[in-house]
Formats: C-alpha cells, structure tokens, sequence
C-alpha cells in the first residue's frame, strides 16, 4: 500500500481488487500486447477494456457506464502515468482504490493530492506466473466449502463453436472471447454485451436470465449503446427471450453454452433474427463450458 488514503482498505475493497486482478490477469494472459483496465463495483465488473496505453483502457472502460463506476476500485496491468493520475483524481468519479503494476514518481504526486484515494501497487507483474493453490473457499455454518478454482479455457477462435446458420465474422468471434472473459467474472445470472476491445453494459446477479440481459442493455445505453455489440450469457438459455432482446437492441451474435432441452427453438429462432450464435466449446466436443460465478 503505497497510500493509505483517509479510510485505509475495507474488507470489500479487498475483495474487489482480488476479482479485478484476478480478471485483468485472464485478459492480460490472453492479450499479452495489451493494456487492460478493469473497474470493480461491490465484487463485480462495471466496465472492461485494453487499449494500446492503460489511458485509453481506462477512457473506455469508464466512459461504457459512467455512473455505475462511480466510486469504482481501478486495476491495471500496466504503470499509471501523469495523464491517467489526474483523470483518477477528478472528484466527480469519486475513484476508491487504484490498483496498478507500478507507478511514475510524478503520476504518484499527483494522486497523493486526493487525500482520500487508496493506492496500491502489484507485488509482481500481471505476466508473472500465479502462486496460488487454485482453490476457493467459502465459509459456511458449522464448516467450509472447498472447490477448485474455475479457468474458462475460453481463449482464442479454436476454442468455440458456430451452431447458426450465419457464420460469426473475425471481430464477432473476438468479441465474444473478450465478453465471455469478463461474464466468467461477473456474478450469476451474468449477461455481458460489449466490442472486441470493451464492455457496454453489464447485467449480474440477478435471479433471472433476461433480467440481467435487460440490465446490460439498461446500462450500456448510458455509455456505447448495445448496438453492433455481442452478448454473452454465462450459462444456457432455456428460452428465447434474450435472443430476442439481443435482435430487438441491435446486437448481432451471441456467446453462451448449450445445455437446455429447448436448445433448438433458441437457435431458430436466432437464425430467424440472422444473428450468429456462438458456443463455448470446440468443434467436434459435445459439452458446452459453463461459468457460474457466487461470491
């Protein structure tokens, strides 16, 4: 902790930056060439992007939803300069946290104005091997819950599979990488729509699927918008509502898993809307992954 702040770190700001270094160094791995950032809400994503500098990830990655990042912890994969320092300390965002690889001395003075801003450094690179046991573990009444840890194998155009009658094009199909990416850490039922380089809109934790589909067309509609995006869904869709949302708002592909006994009639009714339906396994597999994220 290289600044304290006023309030020093909570229990939740710890567990956000541990999900937001956790995603940022998913993205990182899959996109060595980029610069990520990473904004986290209450254990949640409120908005992704990479950039060729960690200024542009971050203009993108707030201006997606600026009021759900509001009051935001920052992560980034790379080191905070003097240009990124001021817009963290403007007050109307009210930035808790900044999380980063490293920082310039002059980026430093700069942050260390905001009296009340918390600044962390990384104590390796987001690129250095993990040390960890992979597992997570939740407390319960009367004992603990232990499970591995779950690594969406997710990560390139060799990893998924087409099952609509249009085929995805080249930035669809990175898209979908990049969304699903940031849905296997967004809290279930996550419904994530964005580009190849940022999200849109953000739909988590809800109890229905198409509740959190209209959620991220809600938000996104404060930023980018849905249109031209991809919607990933972290888990099947036994009915085809958020299809129909999806066409509706403009989006144009979809990445989820099969597993509902209504599979077909969703893609129908996708082939009826010319979207390209995207799914997470390989050609030839026969089980789809699924990521349900509760914590």
């Amino acid at each position: 902790v290289l600044q304290e702040g006023s309030k020093g770190l909570s229990y939740i700001n710890m567990g956000d930056l541990d999900l937001g270094q956790r995603l940022a160094k998913k993205l990182t791995d899959i996109y060595p060439d980029k610069k990520i950032c990473v904004l986290i809400k209450h254990e949640m994503p409120s908005g992704v992007a990479m950039g060729a500098t960690v200024l542009e990830a971050f203009e993108k990655a707030w201006n997606s939803d600026p009021l759900s990042n509001f009051g935001s912890v920052d992560i980034f994969n790379d080191s905070v300069e003097a240009g990124l320092a001021r817009l963290l300390c403007e007050s109307p965002r009210n930035v808790e946290v900044v999380y980063a690889a490293d920082y310039t001395p002059e980026a430093l003075e700069i942050l260390a104005t905001r009296k009340v801003l918390r600044v962390v450094k990384m104590g390796a690179p987001l690129s250095a091997p993990v040390i960890d046991n992979g597992l997570e573990i939740k407390r319960v009444a009367g004992g603990l819950l232990i499970q591995k840890r779950f690594d969406s194998k997710i990560v390139s155009a060799d990893s998924v599979d087409v099952v609509s009658l249009r085929r995805p094009t080249a930035d669809e199909v990175e898209a979908a990488i990049f969304n699903w990416t940031v849905a296997c850490f967004t809290r279930s039922n996550a419904v994530v729509i964005g580009r190849k380089d940022k999200t849109h809109g953000i739909g988590s934790g809800q109890r229905s699927r198409i509740d959190s589909a209209l959620n991220a067309v809600q938000f996104s509609r404060r930023g980018y918008g849905p249109e031209g995006c991809v919607l990933a869904s972290d888990a099947f869709m036994p009915f085809p509502d958020v299809v129909e949302l999806a066409a509706q708002n403009g989006i144009t592909a979809l990445i989820y898993p099969l597993g509902s006994v209504r599979d077909q009639e969703v893609i129908d009714r996708a082939n009826e809307f010319n979207l390209a339906m995207i799914i997470t396994r390989k050609p030839g597999e026969t089980d789809s992954e699924r990521c349900f994220l509760h914590r």
